[in-house]
Parts: structure tokens; sequence; C-alpha cells
């Protein structure tokens, strides 16, 4: 595609800075420009319609024009459209969510600090479990362990903890202190014959094998997403959980779950924790939060955690932490009504109805020649495409067989994402209907097979 001098495109090339972007690419074919929003559609700048196949990052869960939530920002603009928390100073919106988000939580928590995004939120998990750990005198109690394959967000603490290459190479993370244990994925790392609560079992020894090498009292922390988002919808084996969580008790290691692609509502319950009898000692959430349609994330810790935070501000003169934006009144307002649309509505329980067919149809593409595997839960999934599916072996990623089935699906108006090992992520609104799923598979379905054609003409063949 060419670009026209001093169109959108062409000024988006000269002067926008695009995040998980082919930079180099992207000097050639300029930007997807999309202007507006209507349900689980967006229009670009032409006027042609796509499914938003993804919630745009996992996170539109009332899709694109609610007009309760702009009315509430509109709202929280005109009374009162800033002020921080530092100081002790506080705004009714960010207090009314803190209370909400309590009542509803997975756990018993008794506090909440609101951040901006979830590296944000999974940053400052890491520093307020060092914190914790000073005041109560731990303080070779330091490491992290998450997953390969994880994905916690892109700041530098936060990118240590995520397990995907893209996400360490040439940016010098994981810092030291950030290890990685196996990623739960049974398709592929499963022995011959291993049933999944056997995968369970051994990936849990590993896990103590490692906490045990590294030694118990140096390790702070395990950080978890109950169904991994970014790196491919990875969904736990039987008995993974209570397995992992039972080794991290004997050992006093915080397990810290990541809810901010699975929370409210995606996993068929109003918490992914909820899904898999995870009982966390902290927890980050964000994205659906809002609905994205202000930034916006939480912390929620426990009153432990808490009380001895509370000990170190003694001992400090102050809590040194926190952001300019922290609670920001108009995100928290946007936050809160989301959460009362949720409840009002019966959101949940729709996206729990509806992911019903969602997971059938996903099921269904499980025979395409191309498709090795089919995976998810509730309103998210993925396919995994493959060269050779009884070996289960997958393309050469340099063939970029999950781009061109995006590129094929945006075609025929479908917002998909390909993630590591041609995995295509699936992650609607939460507002869909069953008729649009069907419209979303059957578009998905067309670009498979055009793919499959190519795949087929270029003589693709498996990674080496």
């Amino acid at each position: 595609m060419s670009v026209r001098p001093n169109s959108p495109q062409a000024r988006d090339i000269a002067h926008v800075l695009h995040p998980y972007t082919h930079l180099a690419k992207h000097q050639e074919t300029g930007p997807l420009i999309l202007t507006r929003g209507q349900g689980i559609h967006v229009f670009d700048d032409t006027g042609k319609q796509y499914i938003e196949g993804l919630a745009g990052l996992w996170c539109a869960s009332l899709g694109f024009n609610e007009s309760e939530l702009i009315d509430a920002a509109v709202k929280q603009m005109r009374e009162l459209p800033y002020y921080h928390g530092f100081g002790s100073k506080s705004t009714l919106p960010s207090i009314d969510l803190a209370e909400k988000l309590k009542a509803m939580a997975p756990a018993n928590f008794s506090k909440v600090l609101f951040v901006n995004s979830g590296s944000e939120a999974n940053d400052t998990q890491i520093k307020l479990a060092w914190y914790y750990n000073n005041a109560r005198g731990k303080t070779k109690k330091k490491k992290f362990i998450s997953r390969i394959r994880a994905y916690h967000g892109i700041t530098i603490a936060a990118s240590s903890l995520t397990g995907l290459p893209a996400n360490h190479r040439d940016f010098d993370v994981p810092l030291p202190g950030f290890l990685h244990t196996d990623c739960p994925h049974y398709y592929h790392f499963a022995e011959p014959g291993e049933t999944e609560e056997e995968f369970a079992t051994r990936l849990a020894k590993n896990l103590e094998d490692m906490i045990i090498r590294e030694g118990p009292d140096t390790v702070a922390g395990f950080v978890a997403e109950p169904v991994m988002g970014a790196g491919g919808v990875i969904v736990p084996p039987r008995t993974y959980f209570e397995k992992i969580q039972a080794v991290l008790a004997k050992y006093d290691i915080m397990f810290i779950a990541d809810e901010v692609i699975c929370g409210f509502g995606r996993t068929g319950n109003p918490w992914g924790c909820q899904t898999y009898g995870i009982t966390p000692q902290a927890l980050s959430c964000a994205k659906q939060l809002s609905s994205a349609y202000l930034p916006i994330a939480a912390v929620m810790i426990g009153e432990e955690q808490f009380q001895a935070m509370v000990e170190g501000s003694k001992k400090i003169g102050t809590f040194g932490h926190g952001f300019t934006y922290s609670g920001h009144p108009v995100s928290a307002a946007v936050a809160l009504r989301t959460l009362q649309i949720y409840e009002e509505r019966q959101t949940f329980e729709h996206a729990k109805t509806v992911g019903v067919r969602f997971q059938a149809r996903l099921k269904r593409l499980a025979d395409h020649p191309l498709v090795g595997e089919t995976r998810g839960v509730g309103l998210i999934g993925a396919v995994e495409l493959v060269a050779d599916k009884k070996s289960r072996t997958n393309f050469d990623p340099k063939q970029a067989v999950g781009m061109y089935a995006s590129t094929r699906a945006q075609e025929h108006g479908l917002l998909i994402r390909a993630m590591m090992n041609d995995s295509i992520g699936l992650c609607p609104p939460l507002i869909i209907t069953e008729a649009e799923v069907d419209d979303l598979f059957n578009r998905l379905e067309k670009a498979l097979d055009e793919t499959e054609t190519w795949v087929k003409k270029e003589s693709l063949r498996p990674a080496a």
C-alpha cells in the first residue's frame, strides 16, 4: 500500500513512535487509522467497519460508544477534573471505587492503591513486597518468580516479570533477582502419556526445586495470570493452581494475582481467581476496570502487609510511593460507573452465557488443517497455527504465518492479534451477542482458509 504525501498515514509515519510494531515495515505501510466506534465495532478513516475481536487490547468490555461512561466522565470533569492523593488528600470517586473493589474482590483485601496501568500495578506490587519484607525484618526476601511466556507489563521491573523474549532482547532485562519457572502449556510441554494432573504435579515440583535452590528466605513473591493472555491465552492444566499455592504457602511466598486481563467477567466469573480456585495475598487489576475508557488500574493488598507498611512509614516519616494521577477522580468516576453497569445489566452473566457459544465455535476450528490447538475459557480464546498437527510443530517464526492470518482477517473486517507461536488471540467485548460471535468466527474462518492456501502456495515448512 502506497502512502499519500501529507495524508494522516504519512503524518503518523513522520511523527508517531508505535508500541509493539515492526517499525521498519511501518515506515512503508503506515497505520490503520480508526475514527469511531459502535458497540463491538470500530470504523477506519475510509468508513470500513471491523469487529474488534480483541476488545482493543483485552479491555473495551462495554464496547466503543457507551454513553453512560462518557456522561460519568463529563459530570466529574465539571465538578473536579483533577486532584491527587498525596499528603492525605482524597476525592469521593476514589473512595467509592476502592470500597466497591474491596466488596467484589476474590479475597479479603484491606487497602486499594490506584495507579494508571497494569504495568504500573505489577511494578508497584514488587516495590510493596520489598517494602513489606523490609518492614518485617526479612531483608533478604526480595526475589520474584513468574513464568515463561507470562506477560506482566513493560516497565523495567514488570518487564523483568514478563517471560516473553521480544520484551527482553536488547532492553537489558530481566533484572537480577527475577526468575521464570515453567510455562503451564500442556499442549507443548507435557511429556508423552502425562495427564494434566501429572503435568501440574511436575510443574509444582519444579517450582519447589527452584525455591529451594534459590533459598526460600530470598524469594518474596510469585506472580501469575489466571489465564496467560499475551503469551498465547494459555489455560492452566487441571489442579495446577491448587498445587502451586501449596508450594508457596510452605515457604512463606506471596501469591500475587495478575488479573489485568482476566478480571471483571472475562473467564465466566467476576475474577479469574474464582474460576481457578486462587486465593491471592495481593491482586493487580486494570483494563476492564474502566472498560478502557480512561487509564486506571488498582493494587489490592491484605491487612498484614498494610500494617507492616504502616510501621515502615513511622520509621521513614512517609510512604514514599505513588503517582501524580493515582486515583484520578475522572478515571475513578468512570471505573465506578463501569462496575455499576456490570451489576445493573448483569454483564458477567451475559458474558458467561455467550461464552458457551464462543467456546463452541472456537473448538470447531480444531478441525481446520492449520490449527494445532484451540484453547480458552469464557470470552477469551486462541487458535494456534501449526505446520504439522501430528507432531505439534510450529512454523518458522520468520514466516509470520500468524501475522498473515491476522492481516487476512483485517481484510474481512475482523481485528485480532497474532502472538507467539502463531497463536491468534480472541477476546471480544463482553457485550457481544451470539449472532455477533458467529459473525466473528465466520470472518476468522475465511482468513484461515486463505492462510492455508498461501501456506501451500509458498510451501512453508515447520521450524527447524
